[in-house]
């Protein structure tokens, strides 16, 4: 990806629209694996829901990942000019949503992962990638 221009850099602090949702979800999977997320999967849920088009499930093996996780997906997004439409669960960091319209991100705790089985939950949907 290109960085930002300077009149990019300079636009008011409303999220950037150019992206499409599919490419999106890909850039949020490149960072949750580059900070060494486990268990990274990317399911395409527009033709299942039309709460989003894209979930992206992932885990941090403690609650300390878990946070850098949800942080560092935000901060490089931001720095792209991307902002989410809203951030949940930051505080106690066992699951953190982060909600960015059409693409929504799942940042779980191992246990909490298991519990709630987000996959077989979204069985229906198309796994486009997995990380592990």
């Amino acid at each position: 990806m290109r960085p930002p221009t300077k009149d990019e850099l300079q636009q008011p602090t409303q999220a950037r629209t150019e992206l499409d949702p599919g490419d999106l979800a890909h850039r949020i999977v490149e960072v949750a694996s580059d900070k060494k997320a486990s268990d990274v999967v990317l399911l395409r849920t527009a033709e299942v829901t039309t709460m989003a088009d894209y979930f992206v499930i992932c885990s941090g093996r403690s609650e300390r990942q878990v946070q850098v996780l949800g942080h560092a997906i935000v901060d490089e997004l931001r720095e792209e000019g991307i902002r989410p439409l809203g951030v949940e669960g930051r505080g106690t960091a066992r699951w953190i949503l982060l909600d960015y319209g059409s693409v929504i991100v799942h940042v779980f705790a191992p246990e909490e992962r298991e519990y709630y089985g987000l996959e077989r939950l979204w069985s229906n949907a198309t796994q486009v990638v997995r990380v592990v």
